[in-house]
């Protein structure tokens, strides 16, 4: 009897001891499961097709290498207007589009793009359209459309429309009916999320970042410069999704290189939710938890009816700006500070492109801020604000603002050996103009001193640098 005791206890231990790493290839398992057949797919073996078993006559491709997230999907695309140019642009442009049954913004969102950037932009994005209708004569109506009124963009490799045609889809009968949702409401937003699949699928090789837009907005003027400027400002640190506007799935910028994870990820998880909460998703799992958001918005929706069913939707960005911005260079840099930190309002968050700031507990005579620019920059303005609407009293009461050549290092880190005074904060804020006129070497540093020790905290809420 002891022996049956000792026996069970070993298995006891056993199971406890290969719960967790069970439990992760369970997991594991369900996901890939969940993919090839709950949504009623059988992987025959020795080919490369899926096959729906309601449907056998019909064969819907299979998606090449699957288990390999960096890799694109084997789909055939027919090209509608246009030939992708050998050359990488900076930056594609997706839309995504459906016919309506009340209105049609493509076309005017299609003149924004290219209206409101300059010549020297357009040379470096590609508009790319994919027509996501399975109504052929639609879509090659409006393909008649979009080639007579953008010919000049189409000739020049700026603009393209393909179609995905519907064999390759996955079934779009009888899915999860999450949220409650009514059926054809989840056929919608199921099939809207291969629809962008497919777009981005498409979009991978052709620049360095990808925007996607619906296909109902309009742009604010130069916006491939604003939002040039908000991605180098961010160089060297990490970022999966910046957000251009706060609605839906507009104005929403990838690394082009993470575009093949986010393809997988949607056709994988394609009927559970629509696409802007799938988003919301897979960045968090690529590590960034918060929302990176730049203000003023770059992109305004302007459709009044909804591609679902031709719904009202008034939804408008109060953020948005259309008018020409000026928005700061801020060269990448890195940054010190030996005030006392609260929490985690770092330095870094007074110099970035977002609505964040820098919060310190009370600084003390010759406490300083500096920013250590990467590369020596021709600063021609500079412009620091300090407190905020809720907090007018935790500004910089008494400061100078200083700039420095010939970086060196020091015990509190990396500084320039030396500095020449630019000018005092006035009621906690400084605008230096014309600083290139004024400074005869190329900047290292940009430092703030505290001039006057103060009881109040202190919040640094911007720092903004323009470049010549």
């Amino acid at each position: 009897m002891r022996l049956v005791w000792k026996s069970l206890d070993k298995m006891r231990c056993f199971r406890k001891r290969s719960t967790i790493p069970f439990l992760g290839v369970l997991i594991t398992c369900l996901l890939f499961f969940n993919l090839y057949m709950e949504d009623g797919y059988i992987l025959e073996a020795g080919k490369r097709q899926l096959m729906h078993p309601s449907n056998s006559e019909r064969y819907v491709h299979n998606f090449r290498d699957l288990t390999n997230f960096s890799g694109t999907i084997n789909v055939t695309y027919r090209y509608l207007a246009g030939n992708p140019l050998p050359r990488k642009k900076y930056l594609t442009i997706g839309l995504s589009s459906v016919k309506r049954k009340k209105g049609n913004y493509l076309m005017e969102t299609i003149k924004s793009i290219f209206d409101q950037s300059s010549y020297e932009e357009l040379k470096e994005i590609v508009v790319v359209v994919h027509l996501a209708d399975f109504d052929l004569a639609w879509c090659e109506k409006l393909v008649q459309d979009i080639s007579r009124k953008f010919a000049h963009h189409i000739i020049a490799g700026r603009l393209l429309v393909i179609h995905a045609p519907e064999e390759y889809y996955p079934s779009l009968d009888g899915l999860k009916r999450n949220y409650d949702d009514p059926e054809d409401r989840v056929r919608f937003r199921s099939k809207q999320n291969v629809d962008y699949a497919f777009l981005l699928n498409f979009c991978t090789n052709l620049s360095d970042f990808y925007m996607m837009l619906e296909d109902d907005v309009l742009c604010s003027r130069n916006f491939l410069t604003s939002l040039k400027k908000v991605v180098t400002s961010r160089e060297g640190s990490y970022w999966v999704m910046l957000e251009f506007s706060k609605l839906g799935y507009i104005g929403k910028l990838y690394q082009s290189r993470d575009l093949p994870r986010l393809v997988h990820f949607l056709l994988m998880f394609y009927q559970e939710m629509p696409c802007d909460w799938l988003l919301i998703h897979f960045r968090g799992l690529l590590a960034q938890k918060n929302v990176i958001r730049f203000k003023p918005s770059l992109f305004q929706h302007m459709g009044y009816y909804s591609s679902y069913k031709g719904t009202e939707n008034k939804l408008k960005d109060d953020d948005f700006e259309e008018d020409s911005i000026d928005i700061p260079d801020n060269p990448p840099a890195s940054l010190y500070t030996n005030i006392n930190v609260f929490e985690n309002y770092d330095a870094t968050k007074a110099y970035s492109s977002v609505e964040e700031y820098f919060w310190g507990k009370p600084p003390s005579t010759g406490d300083f801020f500096v920013i250590v620019f990467h590369e020596p920059s021709n600063i021609s303005n500079i412009k620091i604000l300090t407190g905020t609407d809720d907090r007018q009293n935790d500004i910089l009461h008494h400061g100078a603002l200083e700039v420095g050549e010939k970086l060196v290092g020091t015990k509190r880190g990396r500084q320039c050996s030396s500095y020449i005074t630019l000018g005092e904060f006035k009621n906690g804020n400084i605008d230096i103009q014309d600083v290139d006129h004024k400074i005869a070497f190329d900047i290292q540093c940009v430092r703030i001193v505290v001039t006057a020790s103060q009881n109040e905290w202190l919040i640094i809420r911007k720092i903004s640098l323009w470049t010549t």
